[in-house]
């Protein structure tokens, strides 16, 4: 269904909201937006929302399946201020948010549905999950100038580490069960990424509760939130597989003429399965076997 806003969204689907889990998808360009949207269906998420503006098609069979909201490119902000307003709307529902050509897993996905692992979870008294944005390239640029190809995609097996998250209240000691994880393209490409977007962690998939508040580096006002594990042991992770990065290094004048490939000695073929995040670490089962 299609709406005028987000805020005749909020007012008349009242219903949409009532069930999760929900996943919010943030269209920056054309490129991969049915993919996105039926890899999150296919996930098992409940309803999917996607901000889109005007001139993003999408196929009539997956138009009549998702909420679509109008909404200009979406800068981290604009994303942000969304974000909040479906929280404030929906407290006690699990929900996410992606951008196109972003695609979520987690452990074991292949055979158990989101809705499985957030049963899980809950009954780990956890209500958020921490995500690895994964940077994903394809292997040939002159073949795949934007960098995209699903069929051909690569990452990262190696270079991804965590420094403690300063806490600038208590004298920049480290938060507790807080890091802050780079690697990855922001890595390797760190002098075309500002500062503030080199860290590759994401808290996107999360439950609503009033006063909640989503902020600009994608940490919550709720500090358990933004923590990777409970106090007495691992819990689940998940990956983001991303094209984002790789499309913006291609796509902005300042990086463009200075990368002619993405491959490097430790790159490999993602094989669009849950084992190989895990196996690389990228992916954290927990207690959930």
């Amino acid at each position: 269904m299609k709406y005028t806003s987000l805020n005749q969204f909020l007012s008349e689907a009242k219903n949409v909201l009532a069930k999760g889990p929900l996943a919010m998808v943030f269209a920056e360009d054309a490129v991969e937006v049915d993919t996105t949207i039926r890899h999150h269906l296919g996930a098992g998420f409940s309803q999917v929302l996607l901000f889109a503006s005007e001139g993003i098609v999408v196929s009539a069979e997956l138009e009549a399946t998702i909420h679509r909201i109008p909404y200009e490119t979406p800068t981290v902000e604009l994303l942000v201020d969304a974000v909040n307003k479906v929280i404030a709307a929906a407290p006690g529902l699990w929900m996410y948010y992606c951008y196109n050509a972003e695609y979520l897993f987690h452990p074991f996905c292949e055979t158990r549905n989101i809705r499985e692992m957030l049963a899980f979870h809950t009954e780990e008294r956890r209500d958020a999950v921490l995500s690895y944005v994964v940077d994903l390239y394809a292997d040939d640029l002159n073949s795949f100038p934007n960098a995209v190809s699903l069929d051909r995609a690569h990452l990262d097996k190696s270079g991804y580490y965590a420094l403690g998250r300063p806490d600038v209240a208590n004298h920049n000691y480290p938060k507790e069960r807080q890091l802050d994880f780079f690697g990855g393209l922001r890595w390797r490409f760190e002098e075309h990424i500002p500062v503030p977007r080199r860290k590759i962690d994401r808290i996107a998939l999360f439950r609503a509760k009033p006063g909640l508040v989503l902020r600009p580096d994608f940490t919550f006002s709720d500090e358990e939130y933004n923590t990777y594990a409970c106090p007495w042991h691992h819990n689940i992770t998940t990956a983001i597989v991303s094209f984002r990065t790789a499309k913006a290094l291609r796509s902005n004048a300042g990086s463009r003429f200075d990368i002619v490939d993405f491959k490097w000695h430790n790159s490999t073929a993602f094989d669009w399965h849950s084992q190989q995040l895990m196996d690389l670490g990228l992916m954290e089962p927990g207690q959930w076997f």
